[in-house]
């Protein structure tokens, strides 16, 4: 832990610890009785606090779709607030970006390199790809992070969208107003819109994907016909209990809005939540937690059966974003091809592994990189995955060490002119299906 983060979190007042749940109605308090009974906005609050709302959704949407948690704060946001400059986006974009052209085909990178210099969160943010419209609440964007210093005194803001981090070298800490959310390898977080936090390092330098979502609030898919139980279960989401700072001197708070950055000086640490409680609030999970399931006698099962958590939009079926993960798992089908099958696909296709090794790519397909394949164009096992798959003993196998994700999207995703001129862009991976090899004879069943 830098000197940074000793300082920072030495100012936290609370219990650092974790309710279990998916959109629970949570109420946690970091001084006792700072939490108002049997109301949400007496005349005066416990300790000269401020009630806050924070609305993640319209007021009239239905109950089961309705976010919202009320804040008691040491100040409200407006009093945290002050005169906003647009400042430079650096390397992060939103949607709708016309992006670069690049002859259509899959895509592939390696790893991004971490730089040498000091980096925080905001500055570190490279957008990869982005999809449909922010300004209408739709689609996406895919990114990498890059961070080598933490924040200290910056605190930062998304009115754009929901962000899902996934943390694939290096462990963070996300300060929120909320409380405190530690992540590391293989596991997530979620940070709701307009929820304000602090990220810094617990260690060394840190790499990860970022998913900025402009649509519906990520939510656990339906299960159908697997019933009540496996894929990601609620009880294994964690959200962090009030922890707050009463802090006084200058910092700097930075909002995404509109597709800008803008920045202020303020005085006072913006996370001065004392209580709060209601169901809007941040979260992680331990992608190893994820109970999978799949055929136990023959042929392959679809992807989705992989979702952690989906987007919803207006087209019942089709998901404005799904987060999917290819985890440890058992492979036990009898006469069937066991990798993934090629295909052509509606949904565009965002992928990151995040440690170990994919089974439809063994080779250039490293921990940190990333593929993209496109709505309608064609992609599956490579040259030396269908070799192996198609002769080798179907006996059990268990894919172990192992974790990838997609961000599988309804929109077409542009990718940036950054991604498009990195050296880390695999040239000859548009060509990869041209190895495998033709075996078809008339005379053979």
């Amino acid at each position: 832990m830098d000197a940074v983060t000793l300082i920072n979190s030495a100012l936290a007042v609370g219990a650092e610890g974790y309710m279990s749940g998916f959109g629970n109605g949570f109420e946690t308090e970091a001084l006792p009785g700072a939490l108002p009974i049997g109301r949400n906005s007496p005349q005066r609050c416990a300790y000269g606090l401020y009630a806050e709302q924070l609305s993640g959704s319209p007021f009239t949407a239905p109950r089961a779709a309705n976010e919202r948690s009320w804040l008691y704060r040491i100040r409200p946001t407006v009093g945290n607030w002050g005169d906003f400059r647009e400042i430079d986006c650096g390397l992060w974009r939103t949607a709708p970006e016309p992006g670069v052209k690049l002859p259509i085909g899959p895509l592939r990178w390696d790893p991004i390199a971490i730089p040498n210099e000091a980096i925080s969160f905001i500055e570190g943010v490279r957008t990869i790809t982005t999809a449909g419209d922010q300004g209408s609440h739709s689609g996406m964007a895919a990114h990498v992070y890059l961070v080598t210093r933490s924040m200290q005194d910056e605190y930062f803001y998304n009115a754009d969208g929901e962000m899902l981090f996934v943390a694939q070298h290096g462990a963070l800490r996300l300060a929120t107003e909320f409380g405190r959310i530690d992540i590391e390898p293989g596991e997530i977080a979620v940070i709701p819109r307009g929820v304000k936090f602090r990220l810094e390092l617990k260690g060394g330098p840190a790499r990860g994907y970022l998913c900025e979502n402009y649509g519906g609030a990520f939510a656990l898919p339906e299960r159908g016909p697997i019933g009540a139980n496996c894929l990601a279960n609620q009880r294994d989401f964690l959200t962090p209990t009030a922890c707050f700072e009463e802090v006084d001197r200058p910092a700097t708070l930075t909002v995404k809005w509109g597709g800008s950055l803008w920045r202020a000086e303020i005085g006072h640490s913006p996370l001065d939540v004392v209580a709060w409680h209601g169901n809007y609030a941040p979260y992680k999970y331990d992608l190893r937690r994820y109970s999978p399931v799949g055929p136990v006698l023959f042929d392959h099962a679809d992807p989705s059966i992989f979702t952690v958590l989906t987007s919803p939009s207006e087209t019942p079926g089709t998901a404005n974003i799904d987060f999917v993960i290819f985890p440890d798992r058992w492979l036990v089908a009898e006469n069937t091809f066991r990798p993934p099958w090629y295909h052509m696909n509606v949904m565009s296709e965002f992928m990151g592994l995040i440690y170990g090794q994919y089974d439809a790519k063994p080779q250039g397909f490293a921990p940190g990189g990333i593929s993209l394949h496109n709505c309608m164009l064609p992609h599956g096992p490579d040259f030396e995955a269908f070799e192996r798959a198609s002769a080798a003993e179907l006996k059990p196998h268990k894919l172990e060490g192992t974790m990838a994700f997609m961000f599988e999207t309804r929109g077409v995703q542009r990718v940036t002119a950054y991604a498009a001129g990195l050296s880390e862009l695999q040239k000859d991976y548009l060509r990869y299906g041209q190895r495998l090899a033709t075996h078809f004879d008339r005379d053979k069943r």
